[in-house]
């Protein structure tokens, strides 16, 4: 009978503490999750247990006030939940957000508008304010 991996990590001593640890933590970032105000739920988030104390990281400065605040209520709540809570510590600790491409979209300009910033450019001396707009004709999405 497979019991899948977690059998495996079990068995050694050393892992079954890892796993242990990972089952808590998981039982405990469910049991968050569940007594959490709505608004904090998705801004914080378990990151360890250590000693009886748990360990959150907000990712704002102002989601660590209000839970620092709510710290009682949250460590009874979460006590509840079968690990003892002596306390809790708030971290700020942004989640990282994978790189995300920030290409720009092109904003159409009216035909109107286009020969308004083309007469503009054409009165202008030579120099960098004509060459931006001349640079921003070219690239310009046009409408009818």
């Amino acid at each position: 009978m497979y019991n899948g991996p977690e059998h495996y990590l079990d068995k050694d001593a050393a892992a079954g503490r890892v796993m242990a640890h990972a089952r808590l933590l998981l039982k405990l970032t469910r049991r968050f999750e569940a007594v959490a105000p709505a608004g904090l739920r998705h801004a914080a988030h378990v990151a360890n247990y250590k000693s009886g104390r748990i360990i959150i990281h907000a990712d704002n400065g102002a989601v660590a006030a209000k839970i620092r605040q709510m710290s009682q209520r949250l460590s009874d709540e979460l006590s509840k939940g079968g690990a003892e809570c002596i306390g809790i510590e708030v971290k700020v600790q942004p989640r990282q957000i994978p790189y995300q491409s920030t290409s720009s979209t092109q904003k159409p300009i009216s035909d109107k508008a286009c020969g308004a910033l083309q007469s503009t450019a054409d009165k202008l001396p030579k120099g960098p304010l004509r060459d931006a707009l001349d640079t921003l004709l070219k690239r310009a999405a046009r409408t009818e």
